[in-house]
């Protein structure tokens, strides 16, 4: 890209995250992922509301995301970016999660919230790929995480 020149970034809204993944309510952790960048980047939002169920038990009376939802969330919109860089005629079936690592919590995520999840491509070999991600509430980091998934063609 030369200079003065803009990359355009692809977004996708909600019914376009229901066409990239198969992931449903009460299990779809991304709302909205309002940049792509090809196949190496991508920040996903999810809008965190009371209603929820997990809230329900986790806590009573102190309602807090559960983390392994937060880390979900990131390899939701790692894994919508991989079926999107593929393009309509190549999608797969499945995105199963393959590892997690590097995982540390920073703050709790209560209803209210917005999580920004900003998923970073470290390396792909033909239907794998790892990431890096990282969620912040406000710009303040919430989470963090290595991850990595299996594009499945069956």
């Amino acid at each position: 890209m030369s200079e003065g020149e803009t990359k355009e970034l692809a977004s996708a809204d909600i019914m376009r995250i229901l066409e990239l993944l198969p992931h449903r309510y009460p299990f779809l952790m991304v709302d909205r992922i309002v940049e792509m960048d090809g196949d190496n980047s991508a920040v996903g939002i999810k809008n965190v509301t009371a209603n929820e169920p997990h809230f329900l038990g986790h806590f009573p009376n102190q309602p807090v995301m559960p983390g392994v939802l937060i880390i979900e969330g990131m390899a939701q919109t790692a894994g919508a970016l991989c079926v999107h860089s593929r393009g309509p005629s190549n999608t797969p079936k499945l995105v199963y999660f393959m590892t997690i690592d590097k995982v540390k919590f920073r703050k709790p995520v209560l209803p209210g919230d917005q999580l920004r999840y900003r998923m970073t491509k470290i390396r792909n070999r033909t239907n794998i790929w790892k990431f890096e991600g990282i969620a912040t509430v406000d710009g303040v980091k919430v989470a963090e995480a290595e991850i990595s998934a299996m594009l499945v063609d069956h």
